[in-house]
C-alpha cells in the first residue's frame, strides 16, 4: 500500500510555470507506475500524464503534450509534474495516483491508489 500527498499547487498567471509533487510512503514506491489527473469544476476527472515505475516511459495526454513533463526520484519516493506554458483551461484540481501494470495506463480505473489532491488555478 502507498500513501499519496501532493503539492505545489497555487494561483498563477497563463504563461507561467509551476511544479507539482506527490510524495509517496511506503518502502515499495519504486514499484508503482504513477500517474496524474486533473479534475475541474462540472468536468470529469481527466488523465495528464503518467510514468512507469522505472521511470524510463512516460506517455501524455493531447492536451498537455509538449508542455508538461512527468518525472519521478525513486529514491525521494515522489513524482513531479513540471508544467509550463500553463493556460486558463489548465485551471482543475491535480492528482496523483499510483497503480501496479505496465504499458499505457491512462484512466483512473487503472490507478489502485490516490492523494487528496492540489488545486492549480491559472488565471488570463
Amino acid at each position: 500500500q502507498v500513501q499519496l500527498v501532493e503539492s505545489g499547487g497555487g494561483l498563477v498567471q497563463a504563461g507561467d510555470s509551476l511544479r507539482l509533487s506527490c510524495a509517496a510512503s511506503g518502502r515499495t514506491f519504486s514499484s508503482y507506475a504513477m500517474g496524474w489527473f486533473r479534475q475541474a469544476p462540472g468536468k470529469e476527472r481527466e488523465f495528464v500524464g503518467g510514468i512507469s515505475w522505472t521511470g524510463s516511459n512516460t506517455y501524455y495526454a493531447d492536451s498537455v503534450k509538449g508542455r508538461f513533463t512527468i518525472s519521478r526520484d525513486n529514491v525521494k519516493n515522489t513524482v513531479y509534474l513540471q508544467m509550463n506554458s500553463l493556460k486558463p483551461e489548465d485551471t482543475a484540481v491535480y492528482y496523483c495516483a499510483a497503480a501496479i501494470g505496465v504499458g499505457i495506463l491512462s484512466t483512473q480505473y487503472d490507478y489502485a491508489y490516490w492523494g487528496r489532491g492540489t488545486q492549480v488555478t491559472v488565471s488570463s
